[in-house]
């Protein structure tokens, strides 16, 4: 794989069929796609269309919006859905206490239940995390020391240095080109280079110059030229460490 990675985004919440969507990437020089689990019914959907489409694989896990439906049952659920070849993470998952959309002790759990599910299956952790930093990394410290884990949409500009130390991989998506996105943009000069992954979240966080419009894999080209010269880089030179980068941390496999 030379091409970009989306390492980020929801095939199932895309307005159009999904080959469209592919095709698009494809045609852009996005070569891979990883489409994110949020709950039962879409980590099962994601599982689906990993085995479907060459190029695409998956995440099963429950987004901390929802984090109230956490039960055994569940992570029994993501568990075995995990088993498949084609799933390469836990996630997303996490903590969300900008919406508040369930009860902060129910996020907590559902976050800790994640890290054991993740420590079963041997798989990465994909996170999520808005306004709650500090707990996150300090449930992040006390039970996923031993877990590989990927801060999706990064988030945590004024905690860079500690998520460096702590070896996290750090994802980028499309609100880094944001006008008043500064602080993401210190911390994107930081990161080493063997810790930097791209994102779109499509079909949210559309970069400039399509920023209010739906997002699309295919749009990762956009943020990648961005996030080159913001760190000086080639863009050549960050595709490949980029791709290399997320082949290394989701053992990405060419499909048969």
């Amino acid at each position: 794989m030379t091409a970009l990675v989306d390492t980020h985004c929801h095939l199932d919440l895309l307005g159009g069929p999904v080959d469209v969507a592919l095709d698009g990437a494809a045609a852009a020089g996005v070569g891979a796609v990883i489409t994110v689990g949020i709950d039962a019914r879409s980590s099962a959907h994601a599982v689906e269309l990993a085995h479907a489409h060459r190029g695409v694989f998956a995440t099963v896990g429950l987004h901390p919006h929802d984090a109230r439906h956490w039960d055994d049952a569940l992570a029994d659920e993501l568990l075995r859905l995990a088993a498949d070849e084609r799933v390469v993470a836990i996630g997303e998952c996490g903590l969300d206490y900008f919406r508040d959309r369930s009860p902060r002790e129910a996020q907590r759990h559902a976050f800790v239940g994640h890290m054991g599910v993740a420590r079963r299956a041997a798989k990465p952790l994909v996170v999520h995390v808005r306004e709650a930093a500090e707990d996150a990394l300090e449930l992040l410290a006390e039970h996923a020391a031993d877990l590989s884990v990927v801060l999706h949409c990064f988030s945590l500009a004024d905690f860079v240095d500690e998520c460096i130390a702590r070896r996290y991989c750090i994802s980028f998506a499309g609100n880094v080109t944001y006008r008043a996105a500064g602080d993401l943009r210190r911390a994107l000069r930081v990161v080493p280079d063997d810790l930097l992954l791209l994102e779109t979240d499509a079909p949210f966080l559309s970069p400039v110059p399509y920023r209010g419009k739906d997002n699309a894999p295919e749009r990762l080209v956009h943020t990648a030229a961005f996030v080159a010269e913001a760190r000086g880089q080639d863009g050549g030179q960050l595709a490949r460490l980029t791709t290399a980068n997320a082949v290394r941390v989701f053992g990405l496999s060419p499909q048969p």
